[in-house]
């Protein structure tokens, strides 16, 4: 299923969960996460998008293969990018306040825009100090124009608020189509 954007938002409503003081506090703080989110797209990566998608706001960016910590054996362990050339990042983020959503299943499937597949993956939560996100690094043919799409499963997690927490039920996908690719290792 392909998730259109729809006028309607989740919920945002005082509820015996819900105080107008703590929603307010979350629309705030959705309001940074946003703020940081346009800035990594406009000023950091070499490309990026968003688009609405049902209960969520989906977003992209792309950049060079990165190096990163990964627990390993008890310790964090530094891996510079192998033979990876891209580094694709993805956003989640409820459509209603905008803050971003954790605890997601999402693939992403990169396609030549002839339609063959690039790179198919499961994209894990990354850390990052400015902006948490999910992503991996990958390997793409080079510099050009692909077609991105995101699948987010609906999450298992359990949901506060009988008024407000009804939303994030359906799975989701969202196409991104003719993205300039810059590759490279950083």
């Amino acid at each position: 299923m392909t998730a259109q954007h729809t006028d309607t938002l989740p919920p945002s409503q005082e509820s015996d969960e819900a105080d107008r003081k703590q929603l307010e506090m979350a629309k705030a703080e959705g309001a940074k996460y946003k703020e940081s989110l346009n800035y990594m797209v406009s000023e950091v990566a070499h490309t990026g998008g968003s688009k609405r998608a049902g209960d969520y706001i989906v977003a992209f960016a792309q950049e060079e293969a990165e190096g990163m910590y990964v627990f390993n054996e008890g310790a964090l362990e530094w891996r510079d990018p192998g033979e990876e050339n891209c580094h694709i990042e993805v956003a989640v983020l409820d459509a209603t306040d905008q803050r971003f959503i954790p605890g997601l299943t999402i693939h992403v499937t990169v396609r030549a825009t002839d339609g063959g597949q690039v790179a198919s993956f499961q994209a894990p939560f990354l850390w990052h100090p400015g902006l948490y996100h999910y992503g991996r690094n990958i390997q793409v043919p080079g510099d050009g124009t692909y077609d991105l799409q995101i699948h987010i499963e609906a999450p298992t997690f359990m949901r506060h608020d009988w008024v407000n927490g009804k939303r994030f039920a359906e799975p989701v996908t969202v196409a991104f189509e003719n993205i300039e690719i810059k590759t490279g290792q950083d």
